[in-house]
């Protein structure tokens, strides 16, 4: 499976790092999440600078996507220039936005009347887009998922893993990076989440 973290100047790390170690996780099993950006670098909203992995366009090739947020994401929305180079399709791919991420699926008309999360900086832009904003962290529309709060970004990694692989590959992803004396619990947490919205056929494979 392939994957792109989509991540802009100004990113915010919590939503594109954490999100991408989580489902490298199955590197084992053919796995890989890129860092995903429309230039040769980007700078996050705390000074770090790294390398992008993929072009902006490998997300239209992408198993999946994750659309990540930043302090810049409103400057992104308004440029019709660049939301145009972002071709994404939740008929064949897994679509999900992290906080301010979803803005941008508002924008490039992936949410349109369904009830979506975002952080609570973003919610009123979010709403101003015409979207409903549910006070929740998680939320998943067939194949379109939405995140609110930096550390919502397990659940959206959570989804994506169990609805590509299964639900004992999630528990194995969460379980090694959750803290040690809480794994159990932590895993739990996250799978109750995002369970609510698999299909039957998610929940019950193992491969």
């Amino acid at each position: 499976m392939q994957i792109a973290v989509l991540t802009f100047d100004g990113f915010n790390e919590l939503d594109s790092f954490v999100a991408a170690a989580i489902l490298n996780r199955l590197r084992g099993r053919g796995w890989e999440a890129h860092i995903t950006a429309p230039t040769p670098q980007v700078t996050s909203m705390n000074g770090v600078t790294v390398e992008r992995q993929q072009p902006l366009d490998f997300a239209a090739k992408a198993d999946a996507v994750i659309v990540g947020s930043g302090i810049r994401t409103r400057e992104i929305a308004a440029d019709p220039l660049l939301l145009d180079r972002i071709r994404l399709d939740p008929s064949r791919q897994l679509v999900g936005a992290q906080c301010s991420g979803t803005l941008l699926l508002a924008k490039l008309g992936l949410i349109g009347s369904l009830p979506a999360c975002t952080d609570l900086t973003t919610k009123p832009w979010v709403i101003e887009a015409g979207v409903e904003v549910l006070d929740a962290p998680f939320v998943a529309h067939g194949n379109i998922a939405t995140a609110g709060g930096c550390l919502a970004s397990q659940y959206l990694a959570a989804w994506i893993i169990t609805r590509l692989a299964g639900v004992e590959a999630a528990e194995e992803a969460l379980h090694y990076v959750a803290p040690v004396g809480e794994k159990a619990d932590y895993v739990d947490r996250a799978l109750a989440a995002v369970r609510p919205f698999l299909p039957v056929a998610a929940m019950a494979r193992t491969a």
